[in-house]
Order: C-alpha cells, then structure tokens, then sequence
C-alpha cells in the first residue's frame, strides 16, 4: 500500500532551523516494516505543490501532522488532497489531540489520531489495506460508513460517520516498550535540504544532524508546558536499543550532529550513565551531541555530566522559566533556583555549554517578577538565553487561568507561532505592552553586555555564521513585518496547490 506522510508548511518568523519531523520518522520506519511504499512530503523543503504530488504518487492514505500554530495550515492541505481524490485523510499531533472534534468536524479530514501514533497509524493503515484488497473502488467515504463499522474497535481515534455522528473511541495505551519501534527512517527525507540542529549557533552540515528520542512522557505537570497534554508515564528505551541508533546514525549515515529531543532524559540517572559509558565503550563518542530540550537541573550532577562530557556531550539546556521564586513555585516546576544555579555551575565546572530557557508573562507576573528573571538570567550566564513570552497553548492550565480571568489576545491557532514579537494574553495588572517591553530589554540587557559581546566574537562559529546570526537577532526583536509576509506566504502556497 503507498503511505504518503506530510509536515504542512510552518516557516517560523526568525530564520532558525529546519530539521528532519521525528515524529514522521517513526510513522515512515513502522509503515515501511509493515510492508508499505512510504513517501514522506515535508513542505519546508519541498518545491512541488501537495496537489501536484498526490497526483503523481497516488497514495492510498494520507497522514499529516500538526501542532498548534500549524494545525490551519494542515486543515489547508489536506483540502488541497481531498481536490484531486477522496484519500483517506488523518491528522496527528499535539494540537488535534487536545481538540479533535475542530478537525473531524471539517470535511476534507477523515480521522484525528490522538496521541502517540505509531501503533494506531500501523492498525489504521491495515484496516484500509484489508478493506481496499476487497474494494478497489475504496474511498474515504467508505471508511467512514457505520455500516461498515471500520473503525468501531480501533482505540486513540476521533471522526464523524458519514452520516453525521460524531465519534471518539477510548484511548489507545501507550507504547509500553519502546525498545519495539524501528529506528527513525531518516532515508525518506530530502536530507541535504535541511539545516543543522541549532544554525544560530553552530557551523555543522545539515544533512548530517540527526534527532533522537530516548524517553518519551513526563512525569512533571509543569502549568505552562504542552508536553502536559501528553502521556504522565514516563518510559524509556534500554541504554543497548539507544546505543544501537547512535551506531546507526554515526557509522551507517555519517553523523556530524545527534540532537537528543527528550522532554525528561535524566529521570533514571543511572540508564543515562549506561548509555554514556556504552557510547565511550563503543567509540561514537567523537560526535557532538546535545539535549535539545534539555534536562531537569535537580539531576545534573557534576558526576553524571562529567560522563556526558567524556560520551560527546556539548551542549545541554535547563528550563529556568523564572527568576522569581514566588513565580517558580505557581507553575509546578517542583525545583528551587539554588538547585537551578547549581546545575549551570556543574555544567560550566566539567566544560559544557548551557542553554537557558526562560518565560516572560507568566500568570501573575509584575514588572518586578520579569526584572528578577532578567537578572537570574545575567546570574547564571548560559551560553545561550531562550526568552520567550507566554503562550497558553490548548490542554494546559495556564491556557484555562488566561481564558478564565484574563483576555486572549490571539485572533486565530496562526497567531500561536513561535517568535512573532507579541504577546498572547493580558493578565489583571499584566498588561501586552509590558510583556512585549521586558522581553525586548530582556534579550537587549542578557546580549549586549560588554563580557557577552567579547564571548560572541571569540566564537569561531560567529564568524561562519555572523550573517545568519544577525539576521535571527533582527527579526527577533523587530517581527511584525515578517510575520505578515510569513503567513501570506503559507496561505498562498497552499491555496496556489
């Protein structure tokens, strides 16, 4: 069966990073074991529009994944599918997890798949292979009729029969061992027409960074994090299925980068030691790799990151999110800024850069709340400082608190993307204007002190990069243009499809 999977177009404002959607890796490496030509459309880097390639390709099911400030954009596409054929359409991702009925009440998608895919995307695609070997004349349609009754017994799903009754089947379990899934099928992505994982900062060839997940769910229920909204079970893979890819990645596609996207990587200290010594052991320790979303600092030890270090760690990232103690204890970080001061101190003492990643706006935030994480910011010093201001994104708590008491400022899920310079929600005395205020000074006071701009151009990588750099920090701190431009472009690339 042809499997066709697809990353609507999501360009953010500031020129950051395009890498391969791990999510759609798995989805390509469990439909390519089931037996199924796979192709994976990512819009980024493509050149084609989907209308064309459906056409060409004619895929017998369609998987499209969203999170929230792409969910329009995957609403887009798949109208631009169901224009030329009446494929089976499904969504995934965060987004259309916490809010499936907003796309199986929209005609061109079929099936909201809600949660992790994998195991409901293998099952889904065998009902339609099953029901097509008896129907070559298979539509969507017909997936959807309750006289067939298709999709009755599959768990994780949501959709509307096609006569109009809307269903959500219970949950699907997650994965329990993760250790069964096949490596990321990177070899279905146009690799050279990605960057590398943080091009800001570093020179690395993009066809040669890769991403890898070693744990998936959270046990932490911080207010803010969408991450939330996902499985509480923390589970991860044994250090020997972990050691197995990085081999892959290092010896078989010649990694100059791996990325680890865990939410949680250190929950089992001891798992991440194992892994540690098993990548020096096994000697790919000699690529550099980072915690891209970093770690939770109350684990960071001088021992465990000393280890990192010696497997090839470069770089990792705590979330700070406030400076302000009253502040970190609203939003159930379940961490104290000692500890937090500690962790950077432990990294910088074994010789590893740090990412800091911290939130202007929280709920109940003043002026002087922001000033303290400014401060904290200047204080622990990373190599890199992540100022974001507050979103509320759907299924967290703060999105409640902003719906319930304040006033959302946000006119549709676009207006949710990453780095547009505005803020989305006003707060009692937290008004938008001294949220977009502070977070300007905050990046203005973190980068322009006289020790940062030495550090900057010290940095063999600045010089390579110093185009790039100046161009994020511009559209960083002035957006609105771009940001109109951004979503003129998305909407013309689909509608011209």
């Amino acid at each position: 069966m042809r499997v066709m999977l697809v990353n609507p177009r999501f360009r953010l404002p500031i020129d950051t990073r395009t890498t391969p959607h791990l999510g759609l890796a798995y989805l390509a490496a469990v439909s390519e074991q089931r037996g199924d030509e796979v192709m994976i459309f990512d819009a980024d880097v493509e050149d084609e529009p989907i209308s064309e390639t459906i056409r060409r390709y004619q895929p017998d099911i369609v998987g499209i994944t969203a999170n929230t400030p792409q969910v329009k954009s995957a609403w887009r596409t798949a109208a631009a599918i169901k224009s030329v054929a009446d494929i089976p359409v499904v969504l995934g991702g965060p987004h259309v997890s916490v809010l499936p009925s907003e796309s199986t009440s929209r005609p061109e998608v079929d099936v909201v798949v809600r949660g992790e895919g994998e195991e409901v995307w293998v099952k889904l695609c065998a009902i339609v292979e099953n029901a097509r070997r008896h129907n070559p004349q298979f539509t969507a349609r017909n997936l959807l009729d309750p006289a067939e009754g298709l999709l009755t017994g599959l768990l994780g799903i949501s959709y509307y029969t096609s006569d109009g009754k809307e269903q959500h089947n219970p949950e699907h379990p997650p994965i329990a061992d993760l250790d069964t899934l096949p490596f990321p099928a990177y070899h279905f992505f146009k690799m050279d027409h990605y960057t590398n994982l943080q091009p800001a900062t570093d020179k690395v060839d993009g066809a040669r960074s890769f991403s890898v997940m070693t744990s998936r769910g959270c046990p932490y229920r911080c207010t803010f994090c969408s991450q939330s909204i996902m499985p509480i079970k923390w589970r991860a893979r044994s250090p020997e299925s972990v050691l197995a890819e990085w081999q892959h990645l290092v010896n078989d596609l010649g990694a100059q980068e791996i990325g680890v996207l865990d939410d949680s990587a250190n929950i089992q200290v001891d798992r991440l030691e194992k892994m540690a010594d098993l990548i020096i052991e096994h000697k790919v320790n000699h690529v550099p790799w980072i915690f891209v979303n970093g770690i939770r600092a109350n684990l960071a030890t001088t021992e465990l990151l000393g280890k990192l270090k010696h497997a090839g760690l470069k770089r990792t990232a705590f979330g700070v999110e406030t400076g302000d103690p009253d502040v970190l204890l609203s939003i159930d970080k379940k961490i104290d800024h000692d500890t937090i001061r500690q962790a950077f101190k432990n990294a910088k003492k074994v010789g590893i850069e740090t990412i800091g990643f911290f939130i202007i706006g929280l709920p109940g935030e003043t002026e002087e709340t922001m000033e303290n994480t400014i401060k904290f910011a200047c204080e622990v010093d990373p190599l890199i400082a992540n100022f974001s201001m507050m979103t509320p994104y759907p299924g967290t708590k703060v999105y409640e608190i902003a719906k319930r008491q304040g006033r959302l400022l946000l006119e549709d899920w676009e207006d949710y993307v990453f780095f547009d310079g505005r803020a989305r929600y006003e707060l009692g005395d937290m008004t938008a204007e001294l949220i977009e205020r502070k977070w300007k000074e905050a990046y203005r006071r973190f980068y322009l002190r006289p020790h940062r701009i030495w550090m900057t151009l010290t940095r063999k990588d600045f010089w390579l990069n110093y185009k790039r750099t100046f161009k994020v920090a511009i559209n960083t701190l002035f957006p609105k243009k771009e940001k109109t431009e951004l979503r003129k472009s998305v909407e013309t690339d689909v509608v011209t499809a």
